[in-house]
């Protein structure tokens, strides 16, 4: 009989960053954009606080279904944001948990990819500490605004 309790047979648990980056992998999965699949979690005092992932305002059709404008325009990567049926990730995530009455102040911001400009200024004004992101995204403005506003911001490896 194997001993789950020997040294050898012990799984080794991931770090907290590590459990909250994979959960935005799933939380990613839900996206309805044809572009770019991302997920967010908005965590304090190491509980999730609120979720979400990019696609189209509730109860409204979704790229998936009427397809992409920013295709259709030719639009590259980090411009034109407005061109978009779509919120981001982090847009709904702070959306989720204003609407369900949760302070966000002072939580951690883990995302599948760096926030844009718009995600940015929301995240500032929501009182968010940090900001940890797997891939990268083209807006250095937003960047600057993060450092400028003195956000914490770590990119995962």
């Amino acid at each position: 009989m194997i001993d789950c309790m020997e040294p050898n047979n012990r799984k080794q648990r991931p770090s907290w960053d590590q459990y909250f980056m994979e959960m935005t992998q799933v939380v990613a999965k839900r996206s309805t954009c044809l572009r770019r699949k991302v997920g967010a979690l908005l965590v304090k005092d190491k509980r999730v606080l609120a979720t979400g992932y990019n696609g189209a305002p509730s109860g409204l059709q979704h790229c998936q279904e009427v397809g992409c404008l920013r295709d259709q325009e030719e639009v590259p990567s980090g411009e034109r944001h407005e061109l978009c049926r779509g919120l981001h990730a982090e847009q709904n995530a702070i959306i989720q948990a204003a609407l369900h009455g949760i302070s966000i102040e002072g939580a951690i911001l883990y995302c599948t990819h760096q926030p844009c400009i718009l995600c940015t200024k929301m995240i500032i004004n929501a009182g968010v500490d940090k900001i940890i992101f797997k891939g990268g995204y083209p807006d250095s403005l937003a960047l600057e605004m993060i450092e400028e506003a003195e956000i914490e911001l770590q990119q995962f490896e």
